[in-house]
């Protein structure tokens, strides 16, 4: 069996080091603020910081990677003899994973005795990082290259994304909500409930009055849809809110005995759209 590399974006909301941990290798998206000529790499800067900016009207634009950086950091481990297995941001939020495509599809002509197989997670955040974390995982487990991209294809459809926001001018300025609806539901304090479909769009599901109402929604979609309710990976992602964190981390381990295997910022290109306050909450389901 031939060695391969799992390889994925910073839309995963997973560390550098903790995807050096996994042996995953990434490109990072990238953001600017509006006003400024000065472009940031997802992860350069402190997530902390940038959340300030943002509640101090910083507004950020995100790009994605296009097909020469994929072309160029492909060739570099393909023409070292390692095939390669790319699990990729959501093409339903970004055109990250066609770029990665395309670069593959050049470079399958110029390798033909090498692998480059490309997985759109359909996911995104800490999420999409679940399914690279479990893809590991089978890799490690023994899996070929083509075992594991059957794996990610399959996973996609059981990855649960269920997250709120503190700030509906966020989803505003991203077109997922008119803007009435904005500025109605700030004033009656009224919260979101959203997820990812299968097609990897985010889609409103329910509202609720007040923050703790919201994250007392996440546990209990938890509750419904967790495969394995007490001994299932769980990972949370959060803008900035770690005392909510907390508080999802008592509900699902007082309900249901979850402990959570890892909490990560939220980064700064989801971030971007989602805006400080985002908490999410990513766990495998009989369906998402």
């Amino acid at each position: 069996m031939s060695e391969y590399v799992i390889y994925t974006d910073s839309a995963c909301d997973i560390s550098p080091e903790m995807l050096k941990e996994w042996g995953c290798e990434y490109l990072p998206l990238t953001f600017k603020f509006e006003g400024s000529d000065e472009e940031y790499k997802d992860g350069s800067m402190d997530t902390k910081e940038f959340y300030a900016r943002m509640r101090e009207g910083s507004v950020a634009k995100t790009a994605a990677v296009n097909s020469e950086t994929f072309l160029k950091a492909f060739e570099a481990i393909l023409s070292g003899g390692t095939d390669i297995l790319y699990v990729g941001f959501s093409s339903g939020l970004s055109t990250t994973y066609n770029s990665a495509r395309l670069a593959a599809e050049q470079l399958r002509e110029k390798y033909p005795d090498r692998k480059i197989i490309t997985v759109d997670s359909l996911s995104a955040s800490a999420g999409f990082g679940l399914i690279v974390y479990l893809t590991v995982e089978k890799k490690n487990a023994g899996a070929s290259i083509e075992e594991a991209a059957a794996f990610a294809e399959e996973m996609r459809f059981h990855l649960c994304h269920w997250f709120t926001v503190d700030d509906l001018v966020y989803l505003k300025r991203g077109g997922r909500i008119s803007p009435t609806l904005a500025f109605v539901g700030n004033a009656l304090g009224i919260k979101p409930v959203l997820h990812m479909d299968d097609e990897g769009h985010l889609i409103s599901m329910s509202k609720v009055r007040g923050r703790h109402a919201s994250i007392r929604a996440l546990a209990d979609k938890y509750g419904e849809l967790a495969l394995d309710p007490k001994d299932g990976t769980v990972f949370i992602c959060n803008g900035d809110c770690e005392k909510d964190v907390r508080d999802l981390e008592d509900m699902l381990a007082g309900r249901y005995g979850a402990r959570v295997k890892t909490v990560t910022p939220t980064g700064t290109v989801i971030g971007a759209h989602s805006g400080p306050g985002t908490l999410a909450l990513f766990f495998v389901g009989e369906h998402r």
